[in-house]
Formats: structure tokens, sequence, C-alpha cells
């Protein structure tokens, strides 16, 4: 039985939306097809319109059409005065927020789709007028729309496929294995994201962990070394799959020259100091490796940094490799 699909977008870009076209598959209504996803209707994606949708809403309120996954783009919109009605849904005279509790009552999973519907995102920086937050959580508060103690008619809480934007393939495997019904409360992370890429961190894979290990650092955007030191990368302490799980097969931000913003993480939309610089304190990042004593980091950065062979320290200052890699006998040992 196919899992049906209801998406839904909220106070944001659609720029999750945009990604998911990107997914690695030249037949993207086949490809949900196959792995047995009915998408009921998306905004953009589908023909229904008007009636058609709320006739197809009705349906799903009163039991006639089941709901297997309700997912949430963008954050939800409480203001003004939590009466939901910065955002109405065309035709309904209803916020859009009474449409996503209604329908989240109703549906087996709630799927909170990109980082403005997980934490309130983009949409719920600065002094946040419209009252913006996630489904479950404001930043890393539990709450949000459908309260900390909400669950699905699953069980489970609130998925958050959390990333500004997300992969396609985060929202694509985890509504596979939704379709499957192999997705259980194992499989999500303490943010309640799903493991398989959350577990990871973005500094995996990194094609500067080089430079990172003789902290060779870049300088300016197009310096090849680590971004950590210097120009904001967060890589080191965030949770994604990023460099494993390269964007449109071949891409991430670091790979690119742009430093990790930690769009994954809660929060990250107001890091309190520019995304392209690291705040320090007495010359030490203050944002450190995850699980790594600042001690620790000290002395091996020092060591690091005396070790550092002259090929590394030129070419990380360089946006090319300045000076190549020596050659010495092939019969390694």
């Amino acid at each position: 039985m196919a899992l049906n699909v209801l998406w839904l977008q909220s106070g944001g870009c659609g720029g999750c939306s945009m990604s998911l076209l990107c997914a690695d598959t030249t037949d993207f209504q086949g490809h949900l097809r196959d792995a047995g996803v009915n998408l009921l209707w998306h905004p953009s994606l589908s023909m229904e319109s008007g009636d058609e949708l709320l006739d197809l809403l009705d349906d799903v309120l009163e039991g006639r059409t089941r709901l297997d996954a309700l997912c949430v783009e963008g954050s939800l919109l409480r203001g003004p005065n939590g009466t939901g009605r910065f955002h109405m849904l065309a035709g309904t005279q209803l916020p859009m927020i009474d449409w996503v509790r209604r329908l989240s009552a109703r549906a087996k999973h709630v799927v909170a789709v990109g980082s403005c519907a997980a934490w309130g995102g983009i949409t719920a920086g600065g002094d946040n007028p419209t009252d913006a937050c996630g489904l479950q959580y404001e930043d890393d508060h539990p709450g949000g729309l459908l309260g900390a103690a909400f669950r699905s008619a699953s069980g489970l809480p609130v998925i958050n496929i959390a990333g500004c934007p997300t992969h396609p393939s985060w929202v694509i495997d985890t509504l596979m294995a939704l379709a499957a019904d192999s997705f259980g409360a194992d499989e999500l992370d303490p943010l309640n994201r799903p493991r398989f890429y959350a577990d990871q961190l973005v500094h995996h894979g990194c094609t500067r962990n080089e430079y990172y290990e003789f902290k060779a650092s870049a300088e300016k955007p197009s310096d090849l070394g680590c971004m950590m030191e210097h120009m904001g990368c967060k890589g080191t302490q965030v949770h994604a799959d990023c460099n494993t799980r390269l964007w449109n097969g071949e891409g991430s931000c670091t790979r690119g020259g742009y430093a990790c913003i930690a769009c994954t993480e809660p929060g990250f939309q107001e890091p309190g100091h520019p995304f392209h610089e690291t705040p320090k304190l007495a010359g030490i990042p203050i944002g450190l490796p995850t699980d790594m004593p600042k001690a620790w980091f000290v002395a091996l950065a020092s060591l690091s940094k005396s070790a550092t062979p002259k090929r590394v320290k030129q070419n990380a200052v360089a946006d090319h490799l300045v000076v190549k890699p020596a050659v010495r006998k092939t019969r390694l040992k």
C-alpha cells in the first residue's frame, strides 16, 4: 500500500521543494511511485488547485482519504497575536496553522521539511514579527505549534528533516523508510532528525581535511585551506552528511568554497557574528570540534602547525595547488 503524502507550504522560500527537484533521478514522479510514495498533493507539483484541493482536504479530515504523512515546508506563522492570520489558506478563510493542527491530528506521520518547519529557521530571525515557529520546536526549545507532547498516530514526534535547504535524498529516503514501515523512534536523534544523516558531521569527507589536520587555514574566500579558524566554518560541529552524500552528485558548501553555516542546527540563522567570520577568545575559536576538550585542541593545533609541510602551508592560502605533492618511489612501505 502506497504512502499517501500531503505536502503543505507555510512561511518560507520554497527552497526545499526546489532542492527536491534535484533528486538524482531522470523520472521524479516515477522515482516516488517506485519507492511506494503517493503524492496526494503538492502546491507546485500537483495539477489540482482551488476546489479540488479543498475537496481533498475535506476527504482527509472526514477519514475518506488516508493520510500517511503530512509534510510541512516553511515555518508556522502564528501572528498577529496568535491568530495566524498572517498566512491564510486561500479560499478557506482559515489560517494555515489551523489546517496544520487539524491535519496533524489525522496523519500517521508528521514531517517537518527543512529548518524553517523544524525550528522556525530564517523566517523566525530578527524580531520575528510574524511570530514564526517550527512544528514542534522554537529553535532548540521543544514546543512550537503542536507542542512538545505531540505525537502522531504512529506514536512518533514530528520528524525533523532539518536543512536549509534539505538534501533531496534526506527527504526521499525518509519517505521511503516510512513507506516501508521501517522507521521508528530509534531512527531519530535527540532533536528528532533522521539518524541516517544526522549521525554524521559535515566534517566527515571534507576535501579540506588535510588542511584541517595541519591547521593550515584559509584567509580569504578563494583559499584552499581549512575554513574553521578564520572563515566561520562549523563543519566539525554540525550534524549532516553533506560531504559524503554530495549535492547533485558532486558538490557541497565546503567544496564550493563556502563555510558550513550549520543550517541543520537550531538557531543557525542568528549565530551572533557574521557567517564568514570565526568568533574567538584569546585567539582560539569558540566553537571547537564536537566532543573535543579545549586543552586538547590547543595542544594539537600548536603541534600540528609546527609540523605543517611547506606544500600544505602554501596551498592553504592559494586558490590553486601551488606546490604539488612530491613524487617518491612507487614501492611504498
